[in-house]
């Protein structure tokens, strides 16, 4: 349902309650890790291939992020 209050007015407490989603790639191959039944209904996809994509984007996408500066951070120490 949407939401009647501003976000920005919301005490800490409530703004916790509310659904978000993930702000990562690593959450992101989390969550889908944790539900993906929906996309193993109707032969949409099999349990295979969504575990082979969390892999490769584990592995390829998310370990080369983490090994790199993000263009901030870049700017934040490094920049003269």
């Amino acid at each position: 349902q949407p939401l009647e209050k501003d976000i920005y007015d919301l005490k800490p407490d409530e703004l916790a309650e509310l659904p978000s989603v993930p702000d990562s790639l690593e959450h992101a191959l989390q969550a889908l890790r944790d539900d993906h039944k929906f996309l193993l209904t109707g032969d949409v996809f099999t349990e295979d291939v969504i575990d082979t994509w969390i892999w490769y984007k584990t592995n390829q996408e998310v370990a080369a992020l983490r090994e790199r500066p993000h263009p901030y951070e870049f700017a934040m120490y490094y920049d003269i």
